[in-house]
This record gives structure tokens, sequence and C-alpha cells, in this order.
């Protein structure tokens, strides 16, 4: 079983993902495109950050986050592979968006984003759900 201090981390972490998710999709209601996508990408980044915690891991850059989920979660089958496209992509989207000037982006991009960070946050709340009942002896 998770020290409680993990698990509180874990779902802290979760809250975080589903607030920034919630966001992604008023700012898309808004046609705030950029900044809806953005939150997006943070709702998968903190959901990849709520995988970590469990493990006791954490990094000071975003792309030590990706690539330390990409090899204990993706290349070990946790989770389907697709995940990995989706955060890489969504990463650097997000910089775009964030630093590039002139980068565009439409509705249909941003409704990508959010439906793919959606899926993303569901499927890493899952494997969580089953790892704490695996853990647990409940399953």
């Amino acid at each position: 079983m998770l020290p409680e201090n993990k698990k509180e981390l874990v779902r802290y972490r979760l809250e975080m993902a589903r607030e920034r998710l919630h966001s992604s999709e008023v700012l898309l209601q808004n046609r705030s495109y950029k900044d809806s996508i953005g939150r997006s990408y943070y709702a998968m980044f903190c959901a990849v950050r709520a995988l970590l915690a469990i493990d006791g891991q954490d990094f000071s850059k975003h792309a030590g986050v990706i690539s330390y989920f990409q090899k204990e979660y993706i290349k070990t089958g946790k989770l389907d592979k697709r995940f990995s496209k989706y955060i890489s992509q969504a990463f650097q989207i997000r910089n775009n968006t964030d630093y590039a000037d002139f980068f565009l982006v439409s509705k249909q991009d941003a409704e990508e984003q959010y439906e793919k960070a959606r899926e993303f946050l569901e499927s890493v709340e899952r494997y969580l759900q089953s790892e704490d009942a695996r853990v647990s002896g409940k399953d």
C-alpha cells in the first residue's frame, strides 16, 4: 500500500489535472484556443506527475517528466503507446503557442487537444485505480 503522503500527492496532482482540463474546456468555449491548448497540455502533465508521485520521482524540467513517463509507463506497456504521442505533441504545440510568434491554432486544433487530454487523464485515472486495488489486495 502507498504511504499516505504519496496518496495525498497523487490525489492533489490528479485534482490539478482535472482543474486544468476544466479550464481548457472553458477557454475553448470562449474561443481562447491557444490558452485552451496550453491548459490541455498541463492537464496531461499533471496527470503524469501523479504517476511519478507513486514512484517517488519528480524532475525540474518538463522533458524529464515526459521522458520518465515514456520509459516507465509506455515502454513497459502500463499505458497505451498512443499516450506517448499525445503528451509529446501537446508539449510541442504548447511551446509553440507560448513562445512562437504568429503561431496560429484553430478551434479544431484546440478541440482535438482537449479530447486527447480528456482521454489521457481518464486513462491515467483508471490505471491509478487499478494499481491501488492491486496493491491493496482488492484485485
